[in-house]
């Protein structure tokens, strides 16, 4: 029994971070074209700097993962061949 709910408390983990980097980035993605969006139906003065300011968060965010995602990826080749150690390598 002990076993069962030490899986268990694993695998609540290991769903929680599939949704956030599996289906979240996709999701704030979506959210960025959709303010984009509003710029290209003719948003002007306040929605305008508002979608803006949201939309280029969304990219933010979504940019700032890939970039962490590929240098953790490639963090024990920038260790070994260039002596650069990022993200605990």
């Amino acid at each position: 029994m002990h076993t069962f709910l030490s899986n268990i408390s694993d695998l609540w983990r290991v769903t929680l971070a599939a949704l956030v980097f599996g289906a979240g980035l996709p999701v704030i993605f979506a959210f960025g074209i959709r303010y984009r969006s509003r710029l290209d139906d003719g948003a002007t003065g306040a929605a305008r700097t508002t979608a803006v300011a949201i939309s280029a968060l969304c990219f933010a965010v979504v940019m700032i993962a890939v970039v962490v995602g590929v240098l953790f990826i490639a963090r024990g080749f920038l260790a070994s061949r260039l002596g650069i150690h990022l993200l605990g390598a």
